[in-house]
């Protein structure tokens, strides 16, 4: 396998291709001023709002929120991974994918691990089929009602008893020990991993083994093995049964989670092939957002006791930084002692989609969980309320949704939903830096970006790249982390300052799955209403207010040391600079 992409590579190929030419063979666009616009591909409209820059080498629709560069673009619109949609890019552009390469240096080529995982596979599912001790595991599998076209479609295969029944088919090697077939026991030696159980291998999009769940055929514990964390398998990315989903329809209306292996057999044998399976942990942001680039509505079902319960809310909670508008999370919970495995035997396919309609909206859910052991009737009730739901509505990035939800929100608690997003956003709380905050400009326009000269800055910034040449004292606003959003604008300035070839879209790429994804985007998207010809007038000034800002807030800060008896000798001759110099 291919290692990590570098930067260098995509910089290149976003500068070479034209994103107007990858949208337009997709979309009908026409030009209105220096953009394209069109009917959004993403969601339903008759009225276009849609626009795809030129300039800044980005697609943003006004209606759903969509964004992204041209890569964005291919991986949304043809369901493609991130290396699949590079690598249709650079064919288009004339340009040879790297391989077995990263920023830091030389990766190590995955080939043969995949080759190793994929001769395992095949031993597995040779012994479910010949092995002398196999009707065990037949006799389970049919007993769980599963045909033999299902187990094939699925790779099924079957371990059998023994400690070194694969080591003496593939031989002992220290590629087998790096995808977590064997375990070494103490004084070198080692022993089969998977032992009496049966094996199902967990694919990647592409359909390469990278993994496998072994289910036990005893009592014996633990009941469910998987493999550990290797090169090509992490937990925390990897689904169970999204290939065979993909398989089975590549743009499936929604995606079941479910919790286990033989739910997703299950389902699929039942007629609902579009269950994945999360592999023994929490479901992850990363897993999430896998899921929605492939369904933008996802359905957690999850079983109805206890522990059912806390993975759904660990679920909701990991969803949360995933949620925009266009984008729908359900949760489904059984009965006391149901499964999807069983209750989709009982109620059949028609009786358990039923149930998957019924199931509830995350924001019903979450509001659900807030109410519980809280009276809504008194005031310390609902600011108990408030308070629980701060952390979870400061993890939703700002868009439509979020707003919606405060606003729902807000009305339950008996608060104005400005006030609120007020609060969320960290402009209602009151604390030392209160008042050099006032002095901020803190006007917003109906995009709901509130206008300080940090976000002007990066706004600017990312519409030009080229402005970074203005600063000059990058060093002196390093540390200042107190003043919202800076470090994330020296870091902006120092990347388009040592890399003054990226465009806008390149930029953007660059922080693509970061935290600071969706506030660039809103803020690449804003119109800030500077005229091109005085954008360098705007980010100077802005920049100006900055070191103003910060400059106050470092006296303040001095003040406090200075009347408490703290001062250091180099704080004394800061202050006294400060003072006679104004910086």
């Amino acid at each position: 396998m291919a290692g990590r992409i570098p930067d260098s590579f995509i910089d290149e190929l976003l500068a070479r291709v034209d994103i107007v030419d990858v949208v337009g063979e997709r979309v009908q666009l026409k030009r209105s001023g220096s953009n394209q616009h069109g009917l959004c591909p993403f969601h339903g409209e008759k009225t276009p709002s849609f626009t795809v820059s030129t300039d800044k080498q980005f697609y943003h629709c006004f209606g759903c929120g969509a964004h992204g560069s041209a890569i964005r673009f291919l991986m949304e619109y043809d369901r493609l991974d991130f290396r699949e949609a590079v690598a249709q890019l650079a064919q288009m552009a004339g340009m040879e994918m790297p391989e077995n390469t990263q920023d830091s240096g030389p990766q190590q080529n995955h080939a043969p691990l995949y080759a190793l995982l994929e001769r395992a596979d095949r031993a597995y599912h040779h012994w479910l089929r010949q092995h002398p001790q196999r009707q065990r595991a037949i006799d389970y599998l049919r007993q769980r009602g599963l045909s033999g076209e299902i187990a094939q479609r699925f790779g099924i295969g079957f371990a059998p008893p023994g400690w070194d029944n694969l080591i003496g088919r593939l031989g002992v090697s220290d590629d087998l020990q790096r995808v977590g077939l064997v375990i070494e026991r103490d004084g070198g030696r080692v022993y089969d991993r998977f032992r009496d159980r049966i094996m199902f291998p967990i694919r990647d999009r592409r359909g390469r083994t990278i993994g496998f769940g072994g289910r036990v055929l005893d009592d014996g514990e633990p009941k469910y093995l998987n493999s550990p964390e290797t090169p090509v398998f992490h937990k925390g990315e990897s689904l169970y049964g999204l290939y065979e989903v993909l398989q089975a329809d590549r743009h499936p209306a929604d995606i079941v989670v479910v919790e286990g292996y033989m739910d997703v057999v299950a389902l699929a044998q039942n007629g609902l092939p579009r269950a994945v399976a999360t592999l023994g942990t929490a479901t992850s942001t990363r897993q999430i957002e896998r899921l929605l680039k492939t369904s933008s509505d996802i359905i957690f079902c999850f079983d109805g006791d206890n522990a059912g319960r806390q993975a759904a809310w660990r679920a909701l909670e990991n969803a949360l930084p995933t949620m925009r508008q266009g984008r729908q999370i359900r949760f489904l919970f059984l009965p006391e002692g149901e499964d999807p495995d069983s209750l989709v035997r009982s109620l059949g396919r028609s009786g358990f989609e039923s149930r998957l309609q019924q199931a509830t909206s995350l924001s019903d859910y979450l509001i659900e969980r807030l109410e519980a052991d809280t009276d809504m009737q008194s005031m310390d009730g609902r600011a108990r309320f408030v308070e629980k739901a701060l952390p979870l509505l400061q993890r939703l990035p700002p868009d439509v949704y979020r707003h919606m939800l405060c606003e729902r929100l807000a009305g339950l608690a008996r608060l104005d939903t400005d006030y609120l997003e007020g609060v969320v956003d960290g402009r209602e709380t009151l604390n030392r830096d209160q008042q050099a905050r006032r002095r901020e400009p803190t006007g917003s326009d109906k995009s709901g970006v509130r206008r300080t000269p940090v976000r002007l800055a990066i706004a600017l910034l990312l519409q030009s790249p080229a402005l970074a040449r203005l600063v000059d004292e990058v060093e002196s606003l390093r540390g200042l982390d107190d003043l919202p959003g800076l470090p994330l604008l020296v870091q902006m300035v120092e990347l388009a300052r040592n890399e003054p070839h990226l465009n806008s879209g390149a930029i953007l790429e660059r922080f693509r799955d970061s935290e600071h994804e969706s506030a660039l985007w809103k803020l690449a998207t804003w119109d800030h209403l500077v005229p091109a010809a005085g954008l360098e007038a705007e980010f100077a000034d802005a920049m100006e207010q900055i070191r103003r800002i910060t400059t106050e807030r470092r006296l303040q800060h001095l003040n406090e040391r200075l009347q408490a008896g703290t001062l250091t000798t180099d704080e004394w001759s800061e202050w006294i600079r400060i003072k006679q110099t104004g910086q």
